[in-house]
């Protein structure tokens, strides 16, 4: 691009309209209004919204942010408490090593369950009640020049920005782009997820069964209804997505013993493969990531949208820091607060995740782990630390 007078002009442009470039795009908004010049490109846009079959279990700070923009759904279901089994598949008893039940200082729960569709409806409301643009266009090529990054879109459109931000995914264009290696990999494990009715209702209470196959989880959701996600060794999750209904629920049922009572399914079931990624780097040239481009865990943990959230926390409020002292919100200083507000962290609990992926994966440390949780279950102030941390305190 030869002159920036044939450009549109931006502040911020977002690249990803998912639930974490919307979030972005919002709190960048409130905290510096309509004067900040900033638009949200996917092309995605332009297409039907997908069936969701997922469900994201947001933590107290993540929900203050979605709150104070404006976007928290209707449909959220408080998580009243967590119990952890470590049990083999033929055990007719589960009992729970952690429990964990506490609410947070403000008195609201450490967690909520969203249904994805429901959050996205709810942030792409929220963005357009603001009147933020939302474009169905894609990047199709940047170059940085003194001051600006410049974007060349797929529709012929030019555009020139202080600041990108990648909130593409894990398989950001944004990010190979600007040459940002990663360290990833792809564990022998698929997760398969579905919405569920069940005979006995599940009192709020998130359960997870630490079995050899893998994870299986069980998240309240509302309506009487919960989230399975059940990770499983490559093949067999072959097998069992494979199966009909009938036969797919009478295998969950013998995964989720009898409290449930009788299950059904509530909605399509889906599966995805399980991924690590860890971006080398957090920022480029006038390029920030968030979300699943910089970071991507394992969903034992339920961390994956909370650690994307607080990447949304801290990279709003020193852009918004920046703005108000009149400096280059895309400069190297800026973005390199932003890179030790977050990189450490994310890598930290990424590390950590794996960790109990792998712990939690070998029938030889069974002992260990479970001496290791009995000790954290009968010590409360620890417990407590732990919840804080979850809840992002």
């Amino acid at each position: 691009m030869s002159e920036r007078q044939s450009a549109e002009i931006l502040d911020v442009a977002i690249v990803g309209a998912g639930p974490t470039g919307l979030a972005l795009a919002l709190a960048l908004r409130r905290a510096l209004g309509p004067s900040l010049r900033l638009a949200v490109f996917d092309p995605a846009l332009a297409r039907p919204a997908r069936t969701e079959t997922r469900a994201s279990m947001i933590a107290a700070d993540g929900r203050r942010l979605l709150d104070g923009v404006g976007a928290w759904p209707a449909g959220a279901t408080p998580v009243a408490g967590l119990r952890i089994t470590d049990s083999r598949l033929e055990d007719a008893l589960r009992p729970a090593f952690l429990e964990v039940g506490e609410p947070t200082t403000d008195g609201q729960p450490f967690a909520h369950m969203v249904m994805d569709g429901d959050l996205r409806g709810a942030l792409r409301g929220a963005a357009e009640a603001v009147a933020i643009p939302l474009e169905a266009d894609a990047v199709a090529r940047h170059s940085s020049r003194s001051g600006w990054l410049d974007l060349s879109l797929a529709s012929g459109r030019m555009i020139s920005t202080r600041l990108l931000v990648a909130a593409d995914g894990a398989r950001s264009e944004t990010r190979r782009r600007a040459r940002i290696a990663t360290h990833e990999f792809t564990y022998d494990h698929t997760a398969l997820v579905a919405t569920l009715a069940h005979e006995f209702a599940h009192g709020g209470v998130a359960v997870q069964h630490f079995l050899p196959g893998g994870p299986f989880a069980m998240l309240p959701l509302s309506g009487g209804r919960s989230s399975l996600v059940w990770s499983e060794r490559r093949g067999v999750a072959e097998t069992m997505a494979a199966l009909d209904d009938d036969a797919f629920v009478a295998e969950v049922e013998r995964r989720a013993g009898p409290a449930f009572g009788h299950v059904s399914l509530a909605g399509p079931r889906g599966a995805f493969p399980l991924r690590f990624l860890l971006a080398r780097s957090f920022v480029g040239s006038r390029i920030a990531l968030v979300g699943d481009a910089a970071h991507v865990v394992h969903p034992l943990a339920g961390q994956g949208f909370n650690l994307a959230l607080r990447d949304v926390a801290a990279l709003s409020s020193i852009v918004a820091d920046a703005a108000r002292r009149g400096e280059d919100f895309g400069a190297e200083a800026t973005l390199g607060a932003y890179e030790r507000a977050r990189r450490f962290e994310a890598a930290s609990l990424a590390a950590a995740t794996d960790g109990l992926y792998r712990l939690f994966g070998h029938e030889a440390t069974r002992a260990l782990r479970d001496i290791g949780m009995g000790l954290v279950d009968r010590a409360p102030a620890l417990k407590r630390r732990i919840v804080r941390a979850a809840a992002g305190f």
